[in-house]
């Protein structure tokens, strides 16, 4: 199977946004006909609302650090679905994708001939196995897996991850989850089993009510970051002006002083918080992970997509702030660190709360360019306008049917000195990136013919 094939046969399977079908039998039963490729390393699985891609590719790149050899899974991809499975900090290779689609496909459809699977797997359930498969081939030492939606019925948590942390929860999709934070949180939380060690980021109340009760039930003394007297954390004033913060840690096992974040805005500093409780968790089971370590691997680490920049004229920020709590994330960093004129391409899904978001993020909009990318659950520029806040200056609005016309405004519209913020969905972000690439790979094409 050629990757083409592989990711042909993957995107027949349904947009992974419109055939969700959460439960565990379907990934387990896959699993073991693959021969239970997760048995062969221990794990680390991160769910939460917010926060949880930023915790995992700190966590890697400390592991990485201290000479861990690492398989990282997560969700979604930007531009290419390789960019989900990295071993050892790089992208697994079209060829090692299609091998182990193959595998796994095979597999999949013997399941569904002999009846012990009513239907083929779905596009993430395949996407896991896949992921889990490589691990094993590659003799992975740690798993870290990025839970995709949820947590007690997420495919990622048929892997049965050793230590597990749960980043902050909010409201988001609640048709799957629930309605309420306690809803949420009862999800997120059921990643929490007999034996498994816990680390719980900062959370809302009734979230941390419903935490700790699941951690009560299954007798795990979870390590609680918020409020606990044993862990002391301090952000300094970020050096420089593009918002990475430097942070000083005290946990009952050290001190780490004035360590420089890689990841840039404040939130950060409660990621790699958790980060380093997840760390000092795997030293705890047997993995050399010194203070230095943790002290390069957290300035090293990089996520494509959250609050990225990329310094051009003007420059490029680019940040999947996908429900109201990440906007507010994203406004925050605004509010402090970017003191020239914004220009937002925005495109969402319609399935979020739109006019929550646009009530946190238009406003800090010199100009704003409303977009949709090509996704089915995406909302039309018509919601997007619907949402704008009332008494917003209509003059400061433009629309584009496509990506690539919003690109074009936005350019357009923005200073040399200024700043185009894309945001509201990862999608969007890598629609806008592959743009980009292209373009810059046509220029140098050019370049180099004369």
């Amino acid at each position: 199977m050629q990757f083409a094939q592989a990711l042909s046969y993957l995107l027949s399977l349904g947009h992974e946004t419109l055939t969700i079908k959460l439960g565990l039998k379907n990934t387990e039963t896959l699993l073991a006909a693959l021969g239970n490729p997760h048995r062969n390393f221990p794990a680390v699985q991160i769910a939460g609302t917010n926060g949880k891609g930023s915790t995992a590719v700190m966590l890697d790149s400390i592991c990485r650090r201290a000479g861990i050899r690492t398989g990282l899974f997560t969700s979604p991809h930007l531009i290419s679905i390789t960019e989900r499975i990295r071993i050892d900090g790089r992208e697994i290779s079209e060829s090692e994708f299609s091998r182990c689609c193959s595998e796994v496909k095979d597999a999949a459809h013997e399941l569904v001939q002999r009846g012990d699977l009513p239907t083929l797997p779905t596009f993430f359930e395949h996407l896991t196995a896949i992921g889990l498969l490589a691990f094993r081939a590659a003799r992975v030492d740690l798993a870290i897996l990025e839970t995709g939606l949820g947590g007690r019925l997420d495919s990622t948590t048929a892997a049965g991850a050793e230590i597990v942390a749960i980043t902050p929860v909010s409201l988001d999709h609640e048709e799957y989850l629930g309605t309420t934070i306690a809803e949420i949180a009862a999800e997120k939380a059921a990643i929490i089993r007999p034996g498994t060690t816990a680390v719980i980021g900062p959370q809302l109340p009734e979230a941390l009510a419903v935490i700790r009760l699941r951690c009560d039930e299954t007798a795990v003394t979870p390590i609680v970051l918020e409020g606990s007297p044993a862990w002391f954390l301090r952000a300094e004033s970020s050096e420089v002006s593009d918002g990475r913060c430097r942070v000083t840690c005290e946990t009952p096992n050290g001190r780490y002083e004035q360590l420089r974040l890689g990841l840039r805005g404040r939130h950060q500093v409660d990621n790699a918080a958790v980060t380093i409780a997840l760390a000092e968790a795997l030293r705890e089971r047997g993995f050399q992970i010194s203070s230095q370590a943790i002290a390069g691997g957290l300035e090293n680490a990089s996520h494509a997509g959250r609050l990225e920049l990329w310094p051009r004229r003007p420059a490029l920020l680019f940040d999947g702030a996908h429900n109201p709590a990440a906007a507010l994330v994203l406004r925050d960093y605004l509010d402090e660190f970017v003191r020239v004129p914004i220009t937002f391409i925005f495109g969402a899904m319609k399935d979020k709360r739109l006019p929550e978001m646009a009530a946190t993020l238009f406003p800090k909009a010199q100009f704003l360019i409303l977009t949709q990318p090509d996704n089915p659950r995406a909302a039309e520029v018509k919601e997007l306008a619907a949402a704008v806040p009332i008494g917003y200056e209509q003059a400061r609005i433009r629309k584009a049917a496509a990506v690539g016309e919003a690109l074009r405004i936005a350019r357009e519209l923005t200073p040399n000195h200024g700043l185009i913020c894309v945001t509201g969905s990862l999608y969007l972000i890598g629609a806008v990136q592959q743009l980009l690439q292209e373009s810059s790979a046509g220029f140098a094409q050019q370049r180099g013919s004369h």
